[in-house]
């Protein structure tokens, strides 16, 4: 069972930084895609500094976030709706 508290200096799996912010696997892979959460690549695998997914849950960041979300899922729809 996965520990509740990030550590800032731990480095964490998208697996389990996805357990954190309790999103989706596509939804992390956008944020990532978009640069809204900074990561490594190491042997193909993403890996991302605890103290990025504090940042990312951070009231500052929250808004930032919010912006890109609300965009992806404009477009979805607009995509959707030409079909």
């Amino acid at each position: 069972m996965q520990d509740s508290a990030i550590k800032p200096h731990i480095i964490y799996t998208t697996s389990e930084a996805r357990g954190f912010l309790k999103i989706s696997e596509s939804t992390i892979k956008r944020l990532l895609k978009r640069g809204v959460i900074k990561a490594y690549k190491v042997g193909g695998q993403y890996r991302i500094w605890g103290d990025e997914i504090l940042r990312l849950v951070s009231p500052e960041i929250e808004t930032e976030v919010y912006d890109v979300y609300k965009k992806i899922k404009d477009k979805t729809k607009k995509t959707i709706a030409r079909w």
